[in-house]
């Protein structure tokens, strides 16, 4: 049995067309895995490699080198809490804290006893001026307090108990004061021209 779907098998054989390497289309093919898997299982990363025509060890290296990929389950909402040097200066440590009491777990990688959170403290994302602040659901949330984060809980907490849930590409608007664009669910891609 495949552990990736028909038309994200086909998805991952078009990558190298766009990359002027082949072997360039290993992290972006890895990302549309573990968005469709939930994390990369071997048989994944396995698929891959095939897909590509890449070496599986070569992929699975790749995977275990970068901390974005994950190769054990995680909470459906991962929350990853930058933890650098200006978002400590600003309360990174007590936004973790805070984090881990909301979401009901002790440590990074943890996940809530209802399957919904986890969270791992990540290196800088890039926007020191705006600290501290994190990522969930592929959305970048800014300036955080201990409020903002059990707003953030609570809205996922609130998705996950109405029956017809709010897919990716319509996420729920974000909280005041908080930028990102949102990373819709991929569909398979039409070549165009031009």
């Amino acid at each position: 049995m495949s552990a990736l779907s028909s038309h994200l098998i086909e998805e991952i054989k078009a990558l190298p067309a766009r990359y002027p390497q082949p072997r360039s289309a290993v992290m972006p093919a890895l990302d549309l895995a573990q968005e469709e898997v939930g994390y990369l299982t071997p048989e994944a990363m396995t698929e891959v490699a095939t897909a590509l025509q890449l070496d599986a060890g070569y992929v699975e290296g790749v995977a275990t080198f970068y901390t974005l990929f994950h190769l054990e389950p995680i909470g459906k909402h991962r929350f990853y809490v930058c933890t650098n040097l200006s978002c400590t200066l600003r309360g990174a440590e007590d936004i973790v804290e805070h984090l881990r009491g909301a979401i009901g777990v002790k440590e990074p990688g943890e996940i809530s006893k209802d399957g919904l959170f986890s969270y791992e403290e990540v290196e800088c994302m890039g926007a020191c001026e705006y600290a501290p602040m994190c990522r969930v659901d592929h959305r970048y949330h800014y300036d955080l307090t201990a409020e903002k984060i059990d707003q953030l809980v609570t809205e996922r907490r609130h998705l996950a108990s109405t029956p017809v849930q709010a897919s990716a590409s319509h996420p729920s608007p974000l909280p005041d004061g908080e930028r990102g664009p949102s990373k819709p669910k991929r569909a398979p891609r039409k070549k165009t021209s031009g």
